[in-house]
């Protein structure tokens, strides 16, 4: 894909195909305070040069650079793939495939601006402090649009966006798709008993039994952050990473061995491993990140089966190290109705797609205004009635 002026001819835009070819400095540079750290250039470009978002795993970077002024400053950026199939997105987009196969629609290859493997909800279009926001979320959809046409490029997916992306994304032509997941909100919680205490009675006999399961079992479950995890646990990191695909029919493996040791060496500083030991093996872990006062829960696996370890791991021991911490939000990823029995609730995630083809889009916008009722319903039905004695906090829909 070639460069581009933006047609106000202020603008340059320009296609950079590895994050190397921008320095570290000037990416993050981009960043707020409140990105998550999987916009971070260590994370992107452990991506890259471990070999697991590539063109060869159908992930060909293609990042986008806005440069202003005189000496071509860059003032804007999105990470971009030019994608060769659907996976690893969150956003499923199969059907839409199938449908355009079945009308003799070239579907593949396609744009998508977002960061792989990752269902988290936030801004895909970074912005320099004192640039006017709007005006380059808008140029950088406008080019994107432009980048299809003159490519015969099928679509472009910007995938869990911001709500101001959304805004200026329709603005161009983008049609908006609502989804949700379950996040855990913080509601001043001192301890865990306090959270207990605010989950219904059922519930919170449930959660008190399973923790005690698996302490019957012998089995510890602590939280590492940071420097806390030796450098020697990143191959067992690695394997548990491995465990939970080679247990799943339809699990697909992007990330390599090289990809654990680069964020072993430049990430540490957002990572939070929470293992679980029997004496001193350990035996299972969920491998998160956290920034900010949002935990993201990620890769989880295990070597052992046990009763309710996956559930003491990933949820209740998170939920102790947020209350611990002081996090406000916990994110654990996509899927999953028995989040919302945990305390957990619906909470709203957008993306936006642009369709070329005049009657493929005129279908995907039929199918997304259905759609969006079945969404806005069950977020409002499963807030309702969740398992929480009180009403979660206004707020549980993020950015």
């Amino acid at each position: 894909m070639a460069s581009t002026n933006h047609p106000a001819g202020e603008l340059a835009i320009t296609i950079v195909e590895r994050l190397g070819a921008i320095t570290r400095e000037d990416w993050n540079a981009l960043l707020a305070p409140d990105d998550s750290p999987f916009l971070d250039w260590d994370w992107l470009h452990a991506m890259e040069e471990s070999k697991s978002a590539v063109r060869k795993t159908g992930w060909a970077p293609y990042h986008m650079v806005v440069r202003a002024g005189p000496e071509r400053r860059i003032v804007a950026a999105c990470p971009l793939y030019l994608k060769s199939h659907s996976m690893g997105e969150f956003v499923f987009d199969h059907g839409w495939a199938d449908a355009a196969e079945r009308a003799g629609i070239r579907y593949f290859p396609k744009l998508m601006v977002g960061v792989p493997f990752t269902p988290h909800t936030g801004r895909r279009f970074l912005v320099a402090p004192g640039v006017d926001r709007p005006t380059m979320v808008r140029a950088i959809g406008e080019t994107l649009v432009k980048l299809c046409a003159d490519n015969d490029i099928s679509s472009v997916h910007v995938n869990f966006c911001a709500e101001d992306e959304a805004t200026e994304l329709r603005r161009v032509g983008f049609l908006e798709r609502l989804g949700y997941q379950y996040h855990w909100v913080n509601a001043g919680f001192d301890s865990f008993d306090d959270y207990l205490n605010q989950l219904k009675s059922k519930r919170r006999y449930a959660v008190r039994h399973e923790r005690a399961a698996l302490r019957e079992q012998g089995v510890e479950v602590r939280a590492l952050v940071d420097a806390e995890i030796p450098d020697a646990m990143f191959g067992a990191l690695y394997k548990i990473y491995q465990s939970t695909i080679k247990k799943l029919y339809w699990g697909r493996q992007y990330l390599t061995r090289d990809f654990f040791d680069l964020i072993r060496d430049n990430f540490k500083r957002h990572l939070c491993f929470v293992g679980a030991w029997r004496g001193d093996e350990l035996i299972a872990g969920t491998i998160n990140l956290q920034k900010s006062g949002v935990f993201y829960g990620r890769y989880w696996g295990s070597f052992e089966e046990l009763r309710y370890l996956h559930f003491n791991v990933c949820y209740y021991a998170a939920i102790e190290h947020c209350i611990a911490q002081g996090v406000q939000r916990f994110e654990p990823g996509a899927g999953g109705e028995y989040k919302w029995l945990r305390g957990f609730n619906p909470a709203l995630t957008r993306s936006m797609h642009f369709v070329a083809h005049e009657g493929l889009r005129k279908a995907i916008n039929n199918f997304l205004l259905r759609e969006r009722r079945e969404v806005e319903n069950w977020i409002e039905q499963g807030r309702e009635q969740g398992q929480l004695k009180a009403p979660p906090p206004s707020n549980v829909e993020t950015e």
